[in-house]
């Protein structure tokens, strides 16, 4: 996959905020704090398209980003921020489930880690959760420049381990800083886009419903 152009489209916090139009969406969700924005302005070779902050949570909308006039890189708003108020934190992650729930635009989802870290709870429900309504996603291990050769290749088998019985797509190092992993993760989203035709975009907020 080759990115020409890509420019910021909307934002939203409900389903009738976001784009009407039936382009394909690839969404980025992770922790706070773990290189979301770095990822996005790496893979599209911009320096401030996804704001990078050194406070976590300040994501706290669905970003739509369009990409060669042909789909969409979708920001989703971080969650585990600690220091989050409650309230906040249930918000966000009510954003990120009506956004994923029912969306037949969803080709990929890209859940990042940090590749020094090993995975929360809430990282594995998320995934648990996906798995469950059957949502194709990739891991990306974010920061893998601040581990040696050797570390990165412990991390990769540890979460390897981890995610044995959730069927990733592929599971990706990555590093803004070396950009190691960029053209692999690009070429996993041009293997999982298709073209969508004639299909029943169910774009209803279900942000209320059990």
């Amino acid at each position: 996959m080759i990115i020409r152009t890509v420019d910021f489209a909307k934002s939203g916090t409900r389903r009738e905020h976001y784009p009407q139009d039936a382009f394909p969406q690839v969404a980025f969700v992770g922790r706070s704090n773990v290189g979301k924005s770095s990822l996005l302005n790496t893979l599209c070779n911009r320096k401030r398209l996804a704001h990078v902050s050194n406070t976590p949570g300040r994501t706290q909308l669905v970003n739509f980003f369009n990409v060669n006039g042909e789909l969409y890189f979708v920001d989703l708003p971080g969650y585990g921020f600690a220091k989050a108020p409650g309230n906040v934190r249930v918000t966000w992650e009510k954003m990120i489930i009506n956004y994923l729930k029912g969306n037949a635009r969803l080709r990929l989802v890209m859940a990042l880690f940090d590749a020094r870290r090993t995975p929360t709870d809430e990282d594995l429900a998320l995934l648990d959760w996906l798995e469950h309504y059957q949502l194709p996603f990739t891991a990306v291990m974010t920061k893998a420049d601040k581990l040696t050769r050797n570390g990165q290749a412990q991390a990769l088998k540890a979460l390897t381990k981890s995610l044995e019985s959730r069927h990733p797509v592929a599971i990706h190092l990555f590093s803004s800083q070396t950009r190691q992993g960029k053209e692999a993760i690009l070429e996993t989203i041009g293997g999982v886009l298709k073209p969508v035709e004639d299909e029943a975009l169910d774009m209803t907020d279900d942000t209320d419903r059990p």
